[in-house]
């Protein structure tokens, strides 16, 4: 059974709740730029308390945040995403009278990042004592307190009662003092920047709950704050005079120092953590990444001189990002960066890191995906034509199989649709409806070497995309492929796996190599060798059905030797009958990473001749569809059940 910090008592249900600022932060994209020449803008969840419960969770915590958020959609939106984050929502509380705080901000230069604070009667600030809850507190083995929420009676009171029932329950006390003068009134709305104001009114405040705090961290700025002293020894002293919490300075680029007994005359005296040589890209949010890491060393009783290079890790990791939250690393992110460290001094730019983290925080899915695939483009065109309809009405026939696939799903997790962005727009907002997985062709349809649909410019483009639509790009390679043609296509693929990065998006590459070449054991499995080779890692491999179990280890090995968190593969129908599918799916049936297929033509076909010609009515189309749909998964999990001796 895990122990708890220091104690032989089991652990509680949480390690640590944080209590305070729930923001949603819009980070101007448009790096070394004026706030005022912002042009657009990334949004994600901040605020000191809601950065270190996903920092946190993300070291592998069990954490939870107290805070207040309005009832509208940016509210919904933290909740949402502390949820996809692992945090627990539980002491998350809906305001109906007042709206989400927000904070725009940008990289103007180096150490320079100008805010904008709104939350003039924010929903997180009207905290109360009613939104602690007893029971809940108690099931953590720390809390953490933060300096702007002592800044009003209510909220001071409501984190002061939660001091009280932590301490009574036998749980510690974290106090991140987290000084913003202009959130204590003593700074203008455009100084939301500003590091110190001096304020003996603060400093009494702060003072005040010194005595009941086990950890204490701040700046040099922040600990003065607390102290009421005007130097860093003697904010020292005096906060040891009143408290015998463990304390942890924080320098920036030096690192920090904790001390645990006496202060010592020479402050290098103290626990010194090991640093990091990075560049500074953005300081906003290190703070509550460093925070995030200390708390998963000290909760996890390891030795401060640990907890500490955990912290100062996970500070390099955020100074070197753009962001605040997203940019926090994962437990395996840490573990191995502490492990190999970095040949960049930007760490944004080391792309094993990138890979790593994009992988450990992408949003989960289902292990599997059965998907039908109606983004067929030129083939549905040249039906539409041959029957001299309008191509226009394309656009009916993929909303019917939206919702032939909702049948045969029944609201059950792991389906999904390949639908294109020139014929599905009618069928977007139904898959989204049903919770679909939504893949979407960016390839121009038979193009070989590799050519992108009406996307001269693929980032700009894919930025339009929903955050949960899925980049498909279909590559007809093969190994004998001539030297030129080989280079034209993989400078293609480098191309959008670039892009799906950039943008956020996952991406789905597609390899069809039996149509211009004989395929082997061996042809599939040397062209994902090939795209590893250049830095490709997509998150999902749609390949066609091999011949042998051979060829699937084969492919299997490919993979795992180069990119262990791969999602997996689907397999591809190329208008196979349904016979030879089936006997496709017992052939990977041996193989974990295939985790489902996206089948089209197999399955649409008759239905769209039908359809597109008038013979055949709306729900005539849909049950055709259907039929053959769950003919396939059927199929395919009959090959997923376990045999039964």
């Amino acid at each position: 059974m895990t122990q708890a910090r220091g104690g032989d008592t089991p652990a509680r249900p949480l390690d640590v709740i944080t209590i305070g600022r729930s923001s949603v932060d819009l980070y101007g994209q448009q790096i070394v730029s004026r706030l005022e020449d912002i042009t657009s803008f990334a949004k994600s969840v901040g605020g000191c308390p809601s950065n270190i419960a996903i920092g946190t969770a993300r070291l592998g915590l069990k954490s939870a945040v107290i805070t207040r958020v309005g009832d509208e959609q940016m509210g919904r939106f933290i909740r949402e995403q502390m949820m996809r984050e692992g945090v627990a929502t539980n002491g998350i509380a809906t305001d109906p009278d007042r709206l989400t705080a927000l904070v725009l901000l940008a990289v103007e230069d180096e150490g320079v990042s100008p805010m904008i604070f709104y939350r003039t009667d924010c929903a997180d600030m009207a905290l109360s004592e009613a939104d602690i809850d007893e029971a809940f507190i108690a099931s953590a083995e720390a809390i953490v307190v933060t300096g702007t929420h002592f800044s009003r009676e209510n909220s001071d009171k409501a984190q002061r009662k939660a001091i009280r029932i932590a301490k009574a329950h036998g749980g510690k006390v974290v106090f991140d003092i987290d000084y913003r003068p202009n959130l204590w009134g003593l700074a203008g709305h455009g100084d939301g920047f500003a590091r110190y104001v001096k304020s003996d009114r603060v400093s009494e405040q702060l003072k005040s709950i010194l005595r009941d705090c086990d950890l204490i961290v701040g700046t040099e700025e922040e600990i003065r704050i607390a102290s009421g002293a005007d130097d860093v020894l003697g904010a020292l002293k005096t906060i040891r005079a009143l408290s015998q919490a463990t304390i942890v300075l924080k320098r920036g680029a030096m690192g920090c120092i904790v001390y645990e007994g006496a202060i010592p005359d020479d402050l290098e005296q103290g626990i010194v953590g090991k640093g990091f040589p990075i560049e500074v890209y953005n300081v906003l949010g290190a703070g509550d990444a460093f925070m995030s890491g200390f708390l998963r060393g000290w909760l996890k009783g390891e030795a401060l001189e640990t907890a500490a290079t955990w912290a100062n890790a996970c500070g390099a990791f955020a100074v070197s990002r753009l962001l605040c939250s997203p940019e926090y690393p994962t437990w395996a992110e840490l573990s191995w960066f502490l492990e190999h460290g970095s040949s960049h001094r930007a760490l944004r730019k080391d792309a094993a890191l990138n890979h790593l983290h994009w992988a450990t925080t992408r949003r989960k899915q289902p292990e599997t995906l059965m998907a039908l695939a109606i983004d067929h483009r030129s083939q549905l065109e040249a039906v539409a034509d041959r029957l001299n309809v309008p191509r226009e009405k394309i656009e009916g026939i993929k909303a019917l199989a939206v919702e032939a696939a909702a049948r045969v799903a029944k609201g059950r997790p792991g389906f999904g649709m390949l639908l294109d962005s020139t014929y599905g727009q009618k069928a977007f907002p139904r898959a989204a409806e049903h919770g679909f997985w939504i893949g979407r062709p960016v390839e121009r349809p038979g193009s070989r070497p590799l050519d992108f649909d009406h996307m001269a410019d693929l980032g700009s483009h894919l930025a339009e995309w929903p955050i949960g639509h899925t980049i498909k790009c279909l590559c007809f390679y093969h190994p004998d492929d001539s030297a030129e043609l080989k280079a034209k296509q993989e400078r293609e693929l480098l191309r959008v796996a670039d892009a799906a990065r950039t943008v956020g998006r996952e991406l789905l590459i597609e390899i069809i190599a039996g149509k211009h070449g004989a395929l082997t054991e061996t042809t599939v499995s040397s062209i994902l060798a090939r795209l590893y080779e250049l830095g490709i890692k997509p998150d999902w491999w749609k390949l066609e059905p091999q011949t042998s179990p051979a060829a699937w280890r084969a492919i299997e090995q490919v993979i795992a030797a180069h990119d262990p968190l791969c999602r997996g593969i689907v397999l591809l129908g190329l208008e196979a009958p349904e016979s030879e599918l089936v006997a496709a799916f017992r052939i990977a049936a041996a193989t974990p990473l295939v985790k489902g297929f996206a089948v089209g033509r197999t399955i649409f076909a008759e239905a769209a001749e039908g359809w597109l010609s008038g013979h055949i009515d709306d729900e005539a189309a849909v049950a055709d569809m259907a039929t053959r749909f769950g003919k396939l998964v059927a199929a395919w999990e009959s090959t997923r059940q376990p045999e039964v001796a």
